[in-house]
């Protein structure tokens, strides 16, 4: 037996409204160095957001310290429903949302949990674009036994780098994390 308020107006009126009202993550894009600052005024504003960040350790001169850093740079996630979308695109510091397909990229909530359980038990979590290191790129190694040591990637693999390290007077080849590499040519 069919329901006639299935494919009635009231029934899409109800869709409508819950398409306004239901909260979704999304993605937006911010100015370069602001992800921390539009976090927080989003959450003055009652916006739920959420800029995932890592632990990292400067060194100066004269002493350390732990710092944090955005895990992604220039992104913050936000949840929200249509009608605060304006809201979020007055906010000083935001640029856009990040659009797949025409629409705003939609996250799902096990995604965000799944970055909030990595940073929880890999606090010193990094993103790397693979993409920037290739076969015969020059590069320096950051941290570790072999920090400030440079030499020429022969193999990417995954996330491990093979390189030659070539200023400890002879050709020492080492796997080293890409997430442990700057690229220096």
């Amino acid at each position: 037996m069919n329901n006639p308020l299935h494919n009635s107006p009231f029934s899409e009126l109800k869709s409508a409204y819950k398409s306004l009202t239901e909260r979704i993550w999304l993605v937006i894009y911010t100015r370069p160095r602001w992800e921390k600052k539009v976090d927080l005024l989003l959450q003055a504003q009652g916006i739920e957001s959420f800029c995932p960040v890592r632990k990292v350790e400067n060194q100066w001169a004269d002493r350390k310290k732990i710092v944090e850093l955005p895990l992604f740079c220039s992104y913050v996630f936000v949840k929200i429903n249509s009608k605060e979308e304006f809201k979020v695109r007055q906010t000083l510091g935001v640029l856009n949302f990040i659009y797949y397909m025409g629409k705003p990229a939609k996250i799902r909530e096990s995604e965000i949990d799944k970055i909030k359980n990595a940073l929880i038990y890999c606090p010193d979590l990094e993103v790397v674009d693979l993409k920037t290191i290739s076969i015969g790129d020059r590069v320096s190694i950051k941290n570790g036994m072999f920090t400030n040591h440079q030499g020429k990637v022969i193999k990417v693999q995954g996330k491990s780098v093979l390189m030659i390290l070539d200023n400890l007077e002879c050709a020492l080849v080492s796997r080293v994390e890409a997430a442990n590499l700057v690229l220096i040519n």
